[in-house]
C-alpha cells in the first residue's frame, strides 16, 4: 500500500505543478496580448526584465520570511545560465519579428528534438521506440494545427537557430543545476532572477528600440496600462516558478512535449472567445493527433525502458554479478 500511496502522491503533485504552469502561462499570454494590442506596450524584452525584477522581489521576501534557505551556485554556472536564458528571450523576440508565423512555429517544434539530443549527449538518456514515435506524433499534430505559411530568410534563420538552441540549453540547465547542486525551484530562482532582471532591464530598452523603433521613456503610461503591467508581472512570478518546478520534476524534453498542450489550449480558448474563424477540419485533426501523442508519450516514457539513463558502472556491475535486473541506472 505504501508504494502505491507514494506513487499516487507524486502523480497528484506532478498534475498540480503542470496545472499551475498551464494556468499561469495561458494567463500571461492573454494579459500580454491585451497590454500590447490594446495599450501599445510593445517593449517585450523590457517587460521580461520587469517580470524577473518582480520575481527577485518575491524570492527576497520569501528568504526574509525563512521559506528559502541559503544555497550556493557557482558564478560560472550562473553566468552560463543567464547567457542561455537571455539569448533565448532575445532570440525568440527577434525570430518572431523576422520570420513568418509558420517558420516561427516550426522553430518552436524543433526544440523537442534538440532537447532530446542534449539529454542523449550529456545525460546518456536512451529512449524506447514508443517514446520516440510518441514525440514524433506530438510534433506532427502541433505542426498540423499551427504551421501555415512558411517563409524564411537568412537573418530570420539565424535568429531562430539561436532561439532554439539557447532555449533548449536554458531548459536543460534548469534540470541540471537543480540536480547537481540540490537546489529547489525557489533557490534556483533566487540565484538567477536578480541577474536576469539586471541584464534585461539594462539591455531591454535599447533592444526594444532597435526592434520597434519606439522608446519606452516616450510611452504614455496610463492607469489602465500600469494595471496590466503590474498584473503581467504578478502572473510572471508564477510562470517563472512553475517552469522551474516542472522542468525539475519532468526534465526539459517532457516539459517541451507537455508544453504543446498549452498551444492546443490557447487555440481552443481562441475559438471559444473570439469566434470560429480558423477552426477547420485540419486544425481539429491536428489537435486530436497532438493530444493522442501526448497521452502516448506519458504512458511510453513512464514504462520501464521508456526513458532511461545508462551508466558504465551499472552495466559492469550487472556483468560481474550476473544479475537479472535491467541495465538501467536511473529512471528519469
Amino acid at each position: 500500500m505504501a508504494p502505491a500511496s507514494k506513487a499516487d502522491k507524486k502523480a497528484a503533485v506532478d498534475a498540480a505543478a503542470w496545472l499551475f504552469n498551464v494556468v499561469t502561462s495561458v494567463g500571461i499570454i492573454i494579459v500580454n496580448k491585451a497590454l500590447m494590442a490594446t495599450y501599445g506596450f510593445s517593449f517585450a524584452t523590457t517587460l521580461t526584465g520587469m517580470h524577473f525584477a518582480t520575481t527577485t522581489l518575491m524570492t527576497a521576501v520569501l528568504r526574509w520570511l525563512g521559506y528559502i534557505q541559503s544555497s550556493h551556485l557557482p558564478f560560472p554556472e550562473l553566468l552560463k545560465f543567464v547567457l542561455f536564458a537571455n539569448f533565448s528571450i532575445v532570440g525568440m523576440n527577434v525570430s518572431l519579428m523576422w520570420n513568418s508565423v509558420g517558420f516561427y512555429q516550426i522553430a518552436k517544434l524543433s526544440m523537442i528534438p534538440v532537447s532530446c539530443l542534449l539529454e542523449v549527449v550529456f545525460d546518456k538518456i536512451r529512449y524506447s521506440r514508443d517514446t520516440k514515435l510518441s514525440i514524433a506524433l506530438v510534433l506532427l499534430g502541433v505542426g498540423v494545427c499551427t504551421v501555415t505559411d512558411v517563409s524564411v530568410n537568412t537573418k530570420g534563420f539565424v535568429a531562430a537557430f539561436i532561439a532554439v538552441w539557447s532555449t533548449s540549453l536554458q531548459q536543460y540547465y534548469v534540470h541540471f543545476l537543480q540536480r547537481k547542486y540540490s537546489l529547489s525551484s525557489f533557490n534556483l530562482l533566487g540565484h538567477t532572477a536578480p541577474a536576469q532582471a539586471a541584464s534585461l532591464l539594462l539591455v531591454g530598452p535599447f533592444l526594444d528600440y532597435w526592434l520597434t523603433n519606439k522608446r519606452i521613456d516616450a510611452f504614455n503610461f496610463t492607469v489602465p496600462s500600469l494595471v496590466f503591467i503590474v498584473l503581467s508581472c504578478t502572473i510572471a512570478v508564477g510562470t517563472n516558478l512553475s517552469q522551474f518546478i516542472c522542468i525539475g520534476r519532468f526534465t526539459a524534453v517532457s516539459f517541451q512535449v507537455l508544453g504543446h498542450m498549452k498551444t492546443i489550449l490557447v487555440l481552443i480558448l481562441g475559438f471559444l472567445f473570439f469566434g470560429k474563424e480558423g477552426l477547420n477540419l485540419h486544425v481539429v485533426i491536428g489537435m486530436i493527433i497532438a493530444v493522442v501523442g501526448m497521452v502516448w508519450y506519458g504512458n511510453a516514457s513512464s514504462k520501464p525502458g521508456g526513458k532511461e539513463r545508462h551508466s558504465h558502472s551499472s552495466r559492469s556491475s550487472q556483468q560481474k554479478h550476473g544479475s537479472e535486473s535491467s541495465e538501467i541506472d536511473e529512471k528519469v
